[in-house]
């Protein structure tokens, strides 16, 4: 049979990789998480309290959720490259919107769009980075990691722009943040449409791909998901209200970014011998060690150390997931369960925003609500020690080994 011709991925896997990765650059590192840094004026400007705003969160999560559950089905019928493409189009509509409109019902909509596109950039490019990885056993780890510095980048693209504005513009400037960062979004999204892949078999069900047996982890996950984004929604919030101005938000916001940047080079060695739920758990608990810092002191130091931390342990721990999926499952299987796992993070999105938000609100204070984010990590981290390696990790050898 005539053999197709070799692709990018063939050539250049990081390249390839981190083209994929424009995907959840664009749908978490801007779409999602540069809310955090356009809330404190969206709040001011438009009279919202921290639950109202804690809700749009949680609405973008139950688009998230939703875009995970349709994510391997859509996989199966129009392709794991198309899926991307289409929930990069989807963030991007998300992002017009939002610079519309900031009343609920259009704001909100927005939300939900870039939930449902960023989960289809993140678990179908996933699926794609871990087949292309699999080609390339000896820097399999590495390869995989590279993906996962598209939220990074995101990060520190809107980090780095979207405080100076709002400090220059002045209150009410928050729409301005949101048609840039939409300029922005659609330049980077010209090398990830034109990019060509082999297409890679979708399984949507199977013998081989029950989550039963890792129901530990998807315990542990979904703590995570629910304890993380608190941190990741009130911070720059609590900064401010710190005395924080455009230099220091910024600077906090990058530095979450460069410690994702660093994850994949930091942990390579233990994504390797990810089998079972003992590396997630280490990334969890570093997440938390990340969160809690803030309570111990507001020191210039302390949230750079709070920042570093958290950013190298929550990327990580997405690496984790899509490494643990790897060595436990077939490869057609991938989707499916990365899916899976990505829904009960969501799960755990949707309820943590809220949660905090109307805590915050209780107390009147934002240290509550980190202290909560925190708990909830550290319980993450216990309940995912527990996940054992499955029998089908048992027969193939890790990346870099040969039988």
């Amino acid at each position: 049979m005539p053999q197709s011709a070799p692709t990018i991925a063939d050539r250049r896997p990081a390249f390839a990789i981190l083209t994929l990765a424009i995907g959840p650059a664009v749908g978490l590192g801007i779409c999602r998480f540069a809310y955090s840094l356009v809330l404190p004026d969206m709040r001011d400007s438009l009279d919202w309290s921290y639950a109202t705003a804690g809700a749009m969160n949680t609405i973008n999560a139950a688009g998230y959720l939703a875009g995970a559950l349709l994510a391997a089905p859509l996989a199966k019928r129009i392709g794991l490259l198309r899926a991307v493409h289409l929930g990069l189009a989807m963030c991007l509509a998300s992002l017009v919107l939002s610079s519309i409109s900031g009343a609920p019902i259009p704001f909100g909509l927005a939300r939900v769009l870039s939930g449902v596109g960023g989960a289809f950039a993140l678990v179908c490019g996933s699926a794609l980075a871990a087949s292309i990885a699999q080609m390339h056993p000896m820097r399999a780890a590495l390869l995989i990691g590279l993906f996962y510095n598209g939220p990074a980048m995101g990060l520190i693209i809107s980090g780095s722009i979207s405080p100076f504005i709002l400090q220059g513009l002045g209150q009410g400037s928050w729409w301005i943040v949101w048609l840039v960062l939409t300029a922005i979004s659609t330049v980077l999204a010209v090398p990830l449409v034109r990019i060509k892949l082999h297409p890679v078999s979708v399984g949507t069900s199977g013998q081989e791909s029950s989550v039963w047996p890792i129901v530990p982890y998807l315990a542990g996950y979904f703590l995570y998901g629910a304890g993380y984004i608190a941190y990741l929604t009130f911070m720059i919030a609590y900064i401010r209200d710190d005395g924080g101005g455009a230099a220091a938000q910024s600077a906090f916001w990058c530095l979450i970014g460069l410690g994702g940047i660093s994850a994949p080079w930091i942990w390579r060695g233990l994504m390797a011998r990810g089998r079972s739920g003992v590396a997630m758990a280490l990334m969890i608990g570093l997440t938390a060690i990340g969160a809690a810092l803030p309570l111990a002191g507001s020191s210039p130091i302390i949230y750079a150390l709070s920042a570093l931390v958290f950013g190298n342990g929550f990327l990580a721990t997405t690496i984790a997931t899509t490494a643990f999926a790897r060595f436990n499952y077939p490869e057609p299987a991938w989707p499916r369960v990365i899916a899976i796992i990505t829904i009960i993070f969501s799960i755990g999105q949707i309820l943590g925003p809220i949660i905090t938000g109307a805590i915050t609100d209780l107390t009147g204070t934002l240290s509550a609500a980190l202290a909560v984010s925190a708990g909830a990590l550290a319980l993450g981290a216990l309940v995912s020690l527990f996940q054992r390696a499955l029998p089908f990790s048992r027969s193939h050898p890790a990346p870099g080994k040969h039988p």
